[in-house]
């Protein structure tokens, strides 16, 4: 129960931190594998690095069971949560992150839709490791950095484990229709060199209502919504040495309601709600979310292939479908179109070879981390009537990699790495849509030669740290990236004739960062600022002719800094908190960058008491400080992503009583004091309809049973 109790710590921080509550929890929380794609001690990684554990990913099921919310409350640097099953703004230090499942990604950076946090449920996740920063470790999509959700392992003992949890979720504002349900089951065991695992999860949203007990709006809600996911990974041993292991998940994330939206003016402070409405009112379309996403791997394992090297083969595929919501932003009248709704559609098929070789030198240990990687990523982004909005894109992409690190007399460490990257880009010839806001505002269509676009980049990155003493450990690191992303924005909003004239370039990311950690008896700090550069950002600008946001790649600059303090006041109380700021510019003109990409400063305090062996309760507090850059357009209104963000505060509770070793009884209230609020992309946004008020106060209570 000491361990259980220590985990309930977790949220709003992240996992190394926490490591030093405890060392039974250090043998876990000093453990990656994303940063340099094998396992090794984090007090030798030179950067700042969060270790979400699976103690702490169920504690925050408690409270919220997205992990968006989950990663805004536990990682520094990662933008305020949206309250919707969008994550577009949620960036990580104003970049975008590359989201992976066991090191695959799942992620469309050639049209980022910013729904790729939800791809698996929490139930099959061991823990999430999350790398900050471009990186030249991983290819395509990882400008802000990695955030691996790494799948649980099935047993080690010859016997077969198995448990189930059931709760329910509601309004404590406005009961009527609030109530939904979640029902998550997991099996797994040994026999002789066989194991497996198997999870299950199902859940059931009622209406989710705001702190005056109003629905909220639709445009990526999770009212009336239904989630199910399936995760399988079956392993066999051949020795000790050699494994084989193959995984599927099955995610499917849909909005199925007979509501529609009132909407308000964000400009004038209104919310958009969301009614009941008759059937001809209701929205069009296909239901809204993922549409039955598809990923298998398989791995071969030989941890012994020579006296000092391992090796790790994959090959994995993946076929993504996210349906968006109905927009009126789509409409051709002059065709007969009022409006339409777009799919992202993306299949990936790829192959890994990775080796790991191992060399003792005098006082110097030698790491060196080399291989392959290959992809095949065909993206598009359809609509749902036929019309194509961002044609098909086909990327053959193959790179060639070395990292080394070298621990010289056990406290110093040092990293560099090299990453050869080749893309070839095809993109038939099409035609751009004609798009209405109104009868007097219409893009112009144009038909565009396509053709092979090819990018050949090579990325760098260099790190060092030094264990001076547990008091003071600084670290230095730079890594780059190279980034071919939302190359769709850039073909689907294309104002010339030919692909080679529109600024498809791939865009090299500079990132810096320094930084210490110190240890004391009872208190940890961390605290580090960061810095990161390209040539070629893409931000946009409202066309008032067309009524299209056209892309701007102009260089950018972003900048910040995290600190990270953990206070044990006593065995059983616990005292986290955590502060992040970053800010961004467009260099070239000297402006702010918008919401998209920079988030308001954020702070979270956590206060965990231990009552006794069956009792823990914990309670959270999260501040989203102002934001306030832009000034008003020719019309008296904030327009595109630049309206001001004015702070506000959430607090949270949970807790658990264990009756046994088998039965567990929770509860968890978000917003505990309902606060009446718009979350921070709502009040920055001033695209249609997202201006949403948070959730008011919801009640979560459950229980699980292990057998």
């Amino acid at each position: 129960m000491l361990k259980t109790s220590i985990c309930i710590l977790s949220v709003a921080i992240s996992g190394h931190v926490l490591a030093a509550v405890t060392q039974a929890e250090s043998s876990l929380e000093h453990v990656i594998v994303t940063g340099s794609r094998i396992i090794e001690s984090i007090d030798e990684v030179p950067a700042s690095i969060t270790v979400i554990s699976q103690q702490q990913i169920q504690q925050h099921l408690k409270v919220n069971p997205e992990l968006g919310s989950l990663l805004a409350q536990m990682v520094p640097g990662f933008a305020p949560n949206t309250g919707s099953s969008s994550n577009a703004g949620q960036t990580l230090r104003g970049r975008s992150p590359l989201i992976m499942i066991d090191g695959v990604p799942q992620s469309t950076p050639l049209r980022n839709g910013s729904v790729d946090l939800k791809t698996l449920d929490p139930n099959a996740i061991a823990r999430i490791e999350v790398i900050k920063g471009s990186t030249s470790i991983y290819g395509n999509g990882a400008a802000g950095g990695i955030i691996n959700y790494i799948t649980k392992q099935a047993s080690r003992n010859e016997q077969t484990d198995a448990e189930i949890s059931l709760s329910s979720r509601f309004s404590a504002v406005k009961l009527a229709e609030s109530v939904g349900g979640r029902l998550a089951a997991s099996v797994n065991g040994r026999a002789n060199n066989f194991s497996y695992l198997v999870t299950a999860s199902y859940a059931e949203n009622g209406v989710q209502r705001d702190a005056e007990g109003d629905i909220l709006g639709l445009q990526y809600g999770l009212s009336d919504s239904e989630m199910q996911n399936y995760f399988t990974k079956l392993s066999y041993d051949f020795d000790a040495d050699k494994s084989l292991q193959f995984s599927y998940n099955y995610y499917s994330a849909q909005q199925k309601t007979d509501l529609a939206d009132v909407v308000g003016n964000s400009n004038l402070g209104e919310k958009t709600y969301a009614i009941h409405v008759p059937v001809e009112q209701q929205q069009q379309g296909k239901p809204q979310g993922p549409d039955g996403n598809v990923n298998i791997t398989l791995k071969y394992t030989d941890i012994a292939l020579f006296n000092n090297t391992q090796m790790t083969l994959d090959v994995y595929s993946q076929d993504i479908e996210n349906v968006f919501f109905y927009s009126a932003n789509l409409a051709n009248p002059s065709a007969g179109y009022n409006g339409g709704q777009s799919v992202i559609k993306s299949k990936k098929q790829g192959a890994r070879a990775t080796f790991n070789s191992q060399f003792d030198f005098d006082q110097v240990a030698a790491t060196f981390i080399y291989g392959l990687d290959a992809l095949n990523d065909v993206t598009s982004q359809p609509l749902v009537d036929g019309r194509i909005w961002v044609p098909e894109m086909d990327m053959q992409s193959i790179a060639g990699f070395l990292q080394t690190k070298w621990v010289i007399n056990d406290d110093i460490i040092v990293k560099t790495g090299i990453r050869k990257e080749n893309i070839d880009l095809t993109i038939d010839d099409y035609n751009t849509l004609k798009l209405c806001k109104s009868e007097t505002q219409c893009s112009v269509p144009l038909a565009v030669r396509g053709d092979t676009i090819k990018y050949n980049a090579t990325t760098y990155n260099a790190a060092i740290k030094y264990n001076l003493t547990p008091a003071f450990s600084p670290y230095f690191s730079y890594s780059q990236g190279s980034d071919v992303s939302d190359i769709g924005v850039l073909l689907r909003s294309a104002t010339v004739n030919d692909i080679a004239l529109i600024q498809t370039q791939a865009s090299i990311i500079d990132s810096y960062e320094l930084g210490f950690i110190s240890q004391f008896d009872q208190v940890r700090f961390e605290v580090n600022a960061f810095r990161s550069t390209s040539e070629l950002g893409t931000s946009n600008k409202f066309n008032e002719v067309t009524g299209v946001y056209e892309p701007i790649r102009a260089p950018q600059k972003i900048w910040g800094y995290e600190g990270l303090i953990n206070y044990a006041i006593s065995p059983s109380l616990k005292l986290i908190a955590s502060y992040s700021f970053v800010e961004g510019k467009n260099t070239e003109e000297d402006i702010y960058l918008g919401a998209k990409q920079i988030s308001p400063p954020k702070a979270t305090v956590n206060l965990a008491w231990q009552a006794n062996d069956q009792l823990g309760l914990t309670l959270s507090y999260l501040f989203v400080g102002d934001r306030k850059r832009f000034d008003k357009n020719s019309q008296g209104e904030y327009s595109g992503d630049q309206g001001p963000v004015s702070h506000y505060s959430l607090v949270n509770l949970s807790g658990q009583y264990q009756f046994d070793q088998h039965w567990q009884a929770y509860f968890g209230i978000e917003n505990l004091l309902n606060n009446d609020y718009f979350p921070a992309r709502a009040q920055s946004y001033r695209y249609g309809g997202y201006n949403i008020k948070g959730l008011g106060t919801t009640a979560t209570i459950g229980a699980s049973y292990q057998f």
